[in-house]
């Protein structure tokens, strides 16, 4: 999807030693941020309450679905009768295919199971508030009917449909918001579109076609910019999101500055941390990893993969458990993150069963202890996520986070959360509170029955019942004052 994994453009990045498959770590993503730019931002001239008020809906939510869709879907991570290493939407650049064989595929595009009302649903029932979808992805094919450039699913494909445009009609049918994921910055197909770095791709482009030589900055202003401004105005009120990814050194800050005078006229709009030229953006954007204290003071999201690749690989079946994803969505909402968890559809526009089940499956705990996650800050507690350990060092010589696995903790005005992976017997044990506690029970008991909560100096027990009422987590509700 985003960062291949190396270090490249001041990420660090970490490269799995099996044959190129992706690994489910990238510790976060960092970029150079400038001072002053040459075109301020929203959020260079914004007051802190008119950011607050423009980043409302985002903190509430929590929990978003992206969509990894595209040509790469039809290759499906094999090419030329061979598997290719590294994550599916990355298959043109890891095996160099060449420009024209890539457009190829085009012709063969034909998506007709794709149902916008099946997608959204989904989303829906898992308790998803917002969808992010690519509209283009770094093999510069778009998901959209672009006058821009021909190479999109309306002009090129025998499908001759919108995605974008029946997704965000769906969206708006059952209330979720709509985001577009867009890689400004790397452009395959696209004459002068930046490249990063793979295999035996040589400086100073990266390319590995001539059909890919050209100018970055003439690329930018015929096909980027005019795109991003496609997106921007041909869907109603969507979308709410830009989604940007891989700024490379091309991306100067006097370029990134003509792309931010265009998203400076959707003030409402909230954009990432990977445009370039010194941007921060309004989200950080975790991939793969989720920070072991979150962001304190900065709004974040943590975008995760279910198996090993953003991008549909058919041979990719190393899907994590329902358990592994819900106990992520609470370790990020108590860190005061949101979770944005991928889906791949294949070439048929079918979203993989064990995605579906999974997702369905992390909606019903939703349903039921949904207010533990929405609208939700950070734990009062910490300690809980885990510590650094005082003799172990991760990569980069630092100490290594040892997480716990016990308990997360998110709050409300008037409530603390405390979210049970393990359960603790007949009493759960907190040694201080920094609020005065005045009622217990549990979020799954549909009679809410008061639980008995003993204080102890600073700290209180809550006695429990014998069973636990989910095995994934169960909310312990603390009333305070």
């Amino acid at each position: 999807m985003k960062i291949s994994r190396w270090v490249i453009a001041g990420v660090a990045v970490a490269m799995s030693a099996q044959a190129g498959r992706a690994v489910a770590q990238v510790e976060g993503e960092s970029y150079t941020v400038a001072s002053a730019h040459p075109v301020a931002s929203i959020q260079d001239t914004e007051t802190p309450a008119q950011r607050d008020a423009r980043m409302a809906w985002w903190r509430e939510a929590r929990f978003g679905m992206f969509i990894h869709w595209g040509l790469y879907s039809i290759p499906a991570g094999t090419w030329d009768g061979k598997p290719v290493g590294f994550i599916g939407e990355w298959i043109m650049n890891s095996a160099s295919i060449p420009v024209a064989d890539y457009k190829a595929l085009a012709p063969k595009f034909n998506p007709t199971d794709f149902n916008a009302h099946t997608i959204v649903s989904l989303a829906k029932a898992a308790g998803m508030k917002y969808i992010v979808i690519t509209a283009k992805h770094h093999d510069g094919f778009a998901m959209f009917d672009s006058k821009a450039d021909p190479f999109n699913i309306v002009q090129a494909t025998p499908f001759h449909r919108d995605p974008i445009r029946e997704l965000a009609e769906e969206c708006r049918k059952q209330g979720l918001k709509l985001g577009f994921y867009y890689s400004q910055d790397q452009d395959w197909t696209a004459p002068g579109g930046a490249a990063y770095k793979r295999e035996n791709h040589d400086l100073p482009t990266h390319h590995w076609d001539k059909a890919q030589d050209g100018d970055f900055a003439t690329y930018l202003h015929t096909k980027a910019i005019p795109q991003l401004k496609e997106l921007l105005t041909n869907y109603g009120d969507f979308p709410v999101v830009i989604w940007f990814d891989t700024p490379t050194d091309d991306m100067t800050p006097a370029l990134a500055g003509e792309i931010v005078a265009l998203l400076n006229q959707h003030p409402n709009l909230i954009w990432n941390n990977r445009l370039g030229g010194g941007y921060k953006g309004d989200t950080d954007t975790p991939e793969q990893y989720i920070p072991p204290q979150g962001y304190p003071g900065r709004d974040w999201e943590a975008c995760m993969t279910m198996n090993d690749t953003w991008g549909y690989k058919s041979y990719d079946k190393n899907f994590k458990s329902t358990e592994t994803l819900l106990r992520n969505l609470i370790d990020i909402a108590s860190k005061g993150g949101n979770y944005l968890l991928n889906i791949g559809p294949d070439s048929k526009g079918d979203v993989p069963p064990a995605e579906v089940e999974r997702l369905q499956q992390v909606g019903k705990w939703l349903a039921v202890n949904g207010e533990a996650i929405y609208g939700t800050q950070p734990t009062l507690f910490g300690a809980e996520a885990g510590s650094f350990s005082t003799t172990e060092k991760d990569g980069d010589g630092k100490p290594k986070f040892i997480p716990e696995w016990k308990w997360r903790s998110t709050t409300k005005a008037d409530k603390i959360y405390v979210e049970l992976f393990t359960w603790p017997g007949e009493k759960f044990h907190l040694d201080a509170v920094p609020r005065n506690i005045t009622g217990a029970y549990l979020l799954a008991d549909p009679s809410h029955k008061k639980l008995t909560v003993t204080k102890s100096g600073n700290g209180i027990d809550v006695k429990l019942p014998a069973r636990v009422l989910d095995p994934i987590a169960t909310v312990i509700v603390l009333d305070t004052k």
